[in-house]
C-alpha cells in the first residue's frame, strides 16, 4: 500500500523491490513485467562483467581480436605500398628492381587469404596463427634467400637476368602464380570445416571426406596450389637457384606430409579413401 500524508491509502502497490532498470513509463505491475525487468537487470550485468567474453579473444590470446585487427592492417598496407612501388619501378623507371617489391605483394595477398578464407569457411579453426606468418624458421628463410637472390641479381647481373627471365617466362610465372593461389582458396573454402593447416591424426566429430568440386580432380589441392603458387613466384622473379631449391624443398614436404597424413585417412574412412585415391591425382610431378 502506499499511504499519503494524511495517513490514508491512496493507491494499490505489492510490497515488492523493483530492478534498478525500471521503465520510463509506469506500468501496471505483473509476474511478466518483473521477469521482464529482471531479465533486462541480468543481461546489463552479464555486459559489465568482462569474464564473459573468452580470453583466447583477449590481447595476447590465440584468438585475439586485436592481434587480427594489426595484422590484417600491416599487411594491407605492406601490400598497397609494395604493390605501387613495385609498379613504379616497372613502368615509370624501367628498373629490375621491381621484382622485389612484387614479390613482397604476392606474399602478403597469400598469408591475409590464408587467414580470410579459414575465417570466413572454418571459423572454429581461425586463429592469430592462421595467417601462417610465423610458418618456422625455413619458410622464413626460403622466402628471404629469394629476395636477396633477385636484388642480387636484377642489380649486379641485369643482362642475365635478361636472357633467362624475359617477359613470356615472367608472364608463365604470373599464371603459375594465380592457379596456385585460386587452388588453394578456393579447396580451403570447399573443404570447410574438413580443413586444417595441421595434419589429425584423430578423426574429429562430423569430419568428412571431401570428393567434390576441386577435390574431384585433384586429391589434395590445397598443396597442388601451394606448390605451383611457390614455383611460381621464383619464376615470375627469374631466380634461378631459388627455383632449384623451392622445387626440391616443397617436393620432399609434400611427398612426405602426403604419405603421413593419407595413413589417416585411410583409417579414418577405409575403403571410402582408398578408392578415392585410386580415381584422382596429386598433380605435383612424381606423387
Amino acid at each position: 500500500m502506499v499511504v499519503g500524508q494524511n495517513g490514508t491509502p491512496t493507491s494499490p502497490c505489492p510490497d515488492i523491490s523493483f530492478p534498478v532498470n525500471r521503465p520510463a513509463r509506469r506500468r501496471e505491475w505483473s509476474t511478466e513485467l518483473d521477469a521482464e525487468l529482471r531479465a533486462q537487470e541480468a543481461s546489463v550485468v552479464r555486459l559489465k562483467n568482462h569474464n564473459t567474453i573468452p580470453r583466447a579473444f583477449w590481447p595476447g590470446g590465440d584468438r585475439s581480436l586485436s592481434g587480427i585487427a594489426i595484422r590484417a592492417f600491416l599487411l594491407g598496407v605492406t601490400l598497397g605500398l609494395s604493390s605501387l612501388f613495385s609498379l613504379a619501378l616497372l613502368l615509370y623507371y624501367q628498373n629490375r628492381l621491381w621484382r622485389a617489391p612484387f614479390f613482397i605483394a604476392t606474399l602478403c595477398v597469400f598469408h591475409f587469404l590464408e587467414f580470410w578464407t579459414t575465417a570466413a569457411y572454418n571459423t572454429p579453426t581461425a586463429f592469430v596463427s592462421s595467417f601462417l606468418l610465423t610458418n618456422g624458421s625455413r619458410y622464413r628463410q626460403a622466402h628471404s634467400f629469394a629476395l636477396v637472390e633477385t636484388l642480387i641479381t636484377s642489380y649486379f647481373f641485369p643482362h642475365w637476368q635478361a636472357l633467362v627471365n624475359p617477359l613470356p617466362i615472367i608472364l608463365l610465372g604470373l599464371v603459375m602464380i594465380t592457379v596456385g593461389q585460386v587452388v588453394r582458396s578456393l579447396a580451403m573454402a570447399q573443404a570447410g570445416t574438413n580443413f586444417n593447416h595441421q595434419v589429425q591424426s584423430q578423426k574429429n566429430e562430423g569430419h568428412e571426406l571431401v570428393t567434390s568440386g576441386l577435390y574431384s580432380i585433384f586429391r589434395h589441392p590445397s598443396y597442388f596450389g601451394f606448390f605451383w603458387w611457390g614455383l611460381g613466384t621464383q619464376v615470375a622473379l627469374g631466380n634461378c637457384v631459388s627455383f632449384a631449391g623451392y622445387a626440391a624443398v616443397l617436393w620432399y614436404f609434400f611427398n612426405t606430409r602426403i604419405n603421413h597424413e593419407e595413413k589417416h585417412l585411410v583409417k579414418f574412412f577405409g575403403e571410402e579413401y582408398k578408392a578415392y585415391k585410386e580415381r584422382t591425382r596429386v598433380w605435383i610431378p612424381f606423387i
